[in-house]
């Protein structure tokens, strides 16, 4: 399965989600398909970390796109909700953010003492702790995703070359976000539940990966969530309110 596809599901799968909670705002069978789309994205950011060439023009777009999106999700938000949060081009912004910093500590070749295994010990807590205080910044921050969202990013590259290993911390991953509201709302177990599955289900397809990139749709990815954000609220906040 090429990048190509992999986003060509996240797409579809992310506009079911917006067009099913913008009509009947509160979350339904549409919203429990749509859970397929961030781990997706999430795992791309893994992978374009790993194969751009140029990472600041990376960064760049990342956060442009933040900003250009911001409005367009702020009133898709108002469409069913009234608390509003940062879109999802700020979470892959910080999580991107996290995989360098983590690759900028652990992976450098300097060597600082004849006590290695200590140097390591410390380079990793130091990554681990950075990167631990950007998800509670991207939780406090209502980052969309959040706490959640910043992980799984990290967690796809750290895991990159071990599937077994990034499948199974991912399913954890998935399964601890979605317990305590499982726990604290046990009426809705099942909904919870079919949301926790849905977001699990895509590790299939990113495990079926075949590194190859496919069609190029780059700028179409990130021009598509602002625009398709713009016409849900036009057509729900507008024409049919």
């Amino acid at each position: 399965m090429t990048s190509f596809i992999l986003k060509i599901i996240a797409i579809i799968s992310m506009a079911i989600d917006h067009i099913g909670i913008a009509y009947f705002k509160y979350t339904t069978s549409m919203n429990v398909i749509g859970r397929i789309a961030f781990p997706i994205f999430a795992f791309q950011i893994s992978e374009g970390y790993t194969h751009t060439k140029n990472l600041k023009k990376y960064f760049f777009r990342l956060f442009l796109f933040a900003l250009i999106s911001q409005i367009p999700f702020f009133l898709f938000e108002s469409l069913f909700m009234e608390d509003y949060s940062l879109n999802i081009f700020f979470t892959l912004f910080f999580g991107l953010l996290c995989i360098f910093i983590y690759d900028k500590i652990c992976n450098s070749s300097h060597h600082i003492s004849k006590k290695k295994w200590l140097d390591i010990s410390l380079k990793y807590i130091l990554a681990f702790t950075v990167i631990f205080f950007i998800g509670i910044l991207a939780q406090v921050c209502n980052f969309d995703y959040g706490f959640f969202g910043i992980a799984i990013i990290f967690l796809f590259y750290f895991f990159r070359n071990h599937k077994v290993l990034m499948a199974i911390s991912f399913i954890l991953a998935c399964i601890i976000n979605y317990l305590p509201n499982i726990i604290k709302y046990p009426q809705y177990i099942g909904i919870y539940s079919q949301l926790c599955l849905f977001t699990i289900l895509p590790i299939i397809f990113i495990c079926m990966y075949n590194k190859k990139q496919g069609k190029k749709i780059k700028y179409f990815l990130y021009a598509f969530y602002p625009i398709h954000l713009l016409l849900i609220y036009i057509v729900f906040g507008l024409i049919f309110k």
